[in-house]
């Protein structure tokens, strides 16, 4: 696939053994991550050491490979921004964070943590994909970097360094402020779609702009506000993230009204006393279950008494599953309906980030150098890409829709088509062989060997196993897999 796809061109025109390096480093992430040391000794364990001549590198000539992979960056992110960019396109952009072992690196820094780890040094990196989630380039932060902070050097990258004249940019609410909105405006051919955050849909509602009783009949609608003028606003309202959220909510509730009885009846048993004790404890119940502000909490030394604030809950209620996307996209290019399809496009990326975390093990990070640390960021981003082709060649042996349909109500639950449901009722394949994840194929394709033959008088020669009928089958899709933008 590699071939296929032209990587050893794409990373460098001249054959170079740093080239070969780096190109062994992004296979063996698919094949069996881990950090460079552990590369060079995993090489030999395949024929991947064979096929690119370094079975006698160590993990120094594996470092220097990446410093030279990293001078190269900013070539490659063109090269494949044009196979993948077009003038007018939609881009998507999203931000994750990773923790990181050590000390020693500036960009390691505290900051918002996104793998659960609070209190753990961590990087952050933006990653830019086309509309299908195909990866294009990525950028490492210091891991302090508030989400909004990075977008202004996508805008860059895409203007500058790609040549997009016009350029359509999804991205998370996180990322939007008032200046990035200024940037977008006062930068020719750059649009946008993004969503509101919850305080601006509470104002939409408040002043009369957005009317609850649009969705009386329909769950897509398309609105105007002053408060953003020459931006359309497409009001969406999802019924099962609406019951999900309410169930949600009253399960929270519930969980503080325990907590809050069992703290009343330390109070009333005179095992908890004075108004300051009784605080404290209240105030870890908040801490935990964060749902504050639906209560009214009255403390004194002897006494506490608490109730639900029914109007404030019913108020949110009423929000529950409804959305607010804005851009700046003129209709004549699209339409309400596609501007929702091209803001939940963004899950391609969340699918980028589980799996650079996941299988292709990005994190930890254990580099002490920045450029290293960028450096492993970026050749994660090729197996990435690797991996992504992977699975377009290999929909038909794995649980991934071959034929996903365009659903006909971009609001509602996207649906599989009949093949992958049937795929994942049957764990089996549309030719009755066992359906794979991409894991357990590169597993299945692992026990095929080429054997050595040695002959009594000296002379040997190579051999190939038969493949399987799935291994055959997932090579022959290889073959036949033709690259798309």
């Amino acid at each position: 696939m590699a071939r296929r796809l032209e990587l050893p061109r794409l990373l460098d025109r001249a054959p170079s053994r740093e080239r070969q390096l780096c190109l062994a480093m992004v296979v063996q992430r698919l094949l069996g991550p881990g950090s460079k040391l552990a590369m060079s000794r995993c090489f030999a364990q395949s024929t991947l050491a064979a096929e690119l001549g370094v079975a006698d590198c160590d993990e120094d000539e594996l470092y220097g490979a990446l410093d030279w992979l990293l001078a190269r960056q900013a070539r490659i992110e063109r090269a494949l921004a044009r196979r993948h960019l077009a003038e007018g396109t939609v881009v998507l952009y999203d931000l994750s964070s990773s923790y990181f072992e050590g000390r020693c690196c500036p960009l390691a820094q505290l900051g918002y943590s996104r793998d659960g780890r609070r209190g753990t040094l961590q990087v952050v990196y933006g990653l830019l994909c086309d509309r299908r989630g195909c990866p294009v380039a990525v950028e490492v932060f210091a891991g302090a970097l508030h989400d909004d902070k990075t977008l202004p050097a996508q805008l860059d990258k895409l203007r500058s360094r790609f040549g997009l004249a016009s350029v359509i940019v999804v991205s998370d609410r996180g990322m939007v402020t008032k200046a990035n909105i200024e940037l977008l405006r006062s930068s020719e051919g750059a649009a946008w779609i993004t969503a509101l955050k919850a305080p601006q849909i509470k104002k939409l509602v408040r002043e009369g702009a957005l009317q609850l009783s649009l969705f009386d009949q329909h769950n897509l609608a398309e609105i105007a506000a002053d408060d953003y003028p020459d931006e359309r606003l497409v009001v969406c309202r999802n019924p099962l993230v609406a019951a999900e959220r309410a169930r949600k909510r009253e399960d929270l509730v519930q969980a503080t009204e325990r907590a809050l009885a069992e703290i009343q009846q330390r109070v009333a048993n005179g095992s908890l006393r004075g108004e300051a004790e009784i605080g404290l404890a209240v105030g870890a119940v908040w801490n935990r279950w964060r749902v504050r502000k639906h209560f009214t909490v009255e403390i004194t030394d002897t006494n506490l008494s608490s109730a639900r604030k029914q109007e404030q809950i019913a108020a949110e209620a009423a929000l529950d599953g409804i959305y607010v996307l804005r851009t700046s996209v003129p209709e004549h290019d699209l339409d309400a309906p596609e501007v929702v399809r091209a803001y939940k496009q963004l899950k391609e990326v969340e699918k980028a980030f589980r799996t650079l975390k996941g299988p292709l093990e990005l994190r930890p990070i254990h580099h002490r150098l920045e450029d290293r640390v960028r450096a492993h960021v970026f050749l994660c981003m090729l197996a990435y890409y690797l991996t992504w082709h992977l699975r377009q060649a290999w929909k038909p042996l794995l649980f991934d829709d071959e034929h996903p349909a365009r659903q006909p109500d971009p609001v509602a639950k996207a649906k599989r088509s009949p093949q992958a449901e049937q795929k994942a009722q049957s764990k089996h394949t549309t030719n009755g062989q066992r359906c794979h994840s991409l894991t357990t194929l590169l597993d299945e394709l692992a026990t095929r060997t080429r054997n050595t033959i040695r002959l009594h008088h000296g002379a040997s020669f190579e051999q190939l196993t038969q493949p399987t009928e799935t291994q055959a089958q997932a090579l022959t899709l290889i073959d036949d897999y033709t690259p798309t933008t």
